[in-house]
């Protein structure tokens, strides 16, 4: 991004983005408390830019502002996450069944470019990156069935998910799996083969929440306990 670009956008936007990322990404971790007075000297702004960030994180549920006791990252909320969960099911299937439409040649061999890169992170052990990649692929099949946006929409509905997916990186072996998961579902669209790509795409989906479902058990303290499944 351009210096001039980066000015264009407000202090309290770059905020809210880089403390959404922090938190999605455990960064910050869930119950965490948040200090006001530090943000700002972190960024170097005033309270206002830190407060309206904090407030639309609040919005979205990442952060529970508490008047006159303090700020905190939001524990997980398991509902939420399903939620988000069933969204992003019924629109990625959606999605990958136009995608066998309008997918190229060309295409197929980006998404095995972005599934290279995914194995390339698996023997490098660098979890980290794996999901922002995990993310572009979906994203690039979203852009293939010509409905770009529907991404947009599941990235506002995940943001619970996405924290669950970041637990269930280290999971031995869950990686593996979606990356081959990933595989048949480029071999179901190169076959331009509507039903195949559902059929692979709603197995990697479950198949993945069933393992990020168990987080909850194993990672309970990081969850809010007021909404058990």
């Amino acid at each position: 991004m351009s210096a001039e670009k980066t000015k264009a956008i407000p202090k309290a936007e770059q905020i809210y983005w880089l403390l959404r990322q922090a938190i999605v990404h455990l960064e910050m971790a869930p119950g965490a408390v948040i200090s006001e007075k530090d943000l700002c000297a972190e960024f170097g702004v005033s309270r206002t830019p830190v407060r309206e960030a904090l407030q639309k994180l609040a919005d979205e549920g990442l952060v529970d502002i508490f008047p006159h006791s303090g700020t905190y990252v939001s524990r997980i909320s398991f509902t939420v996450a399903e939620e988000g969960f069933i969204i992003r099911r019924a629109l990625e299937i959606e999605s990958v069944r136009k995608a066998v439409a309008n997918v190229t040649d060309a295409d197929v061999a980006r998404l095995k470019v972005l599934i290279g890169d995914m194995q390339a992170i698996l023997d490098s052990n660098q979890l980290d990156h794996y999901l922002d990649c995990d993310d572009a692929f979906h994203s690039a099949i979203a852009g293939i069935s010509g409905y770009p946006r529907i991404w947009k929409f599941i990235t506002l509905a995940k943001v619970h998910l996405d924290r669950m997916r970041q637990l269930s990186a280290p999971v031995p072996g869950h990686l593996a799996v979606v990356t081959e998961q990933h595989d048949t579902i480029v071999r179901a669209l190169a076959n331009r083969n509507a039903d195949q790509a559902e059929l692979a795409m709603r197995i990697h989906l479950d198949t993945s929440f069933a393992v990020m479902a168990r987080m909850y058990e194993d990672q309970g303290a990081l969850f809010d306990r007021k909404d058990a499944p």
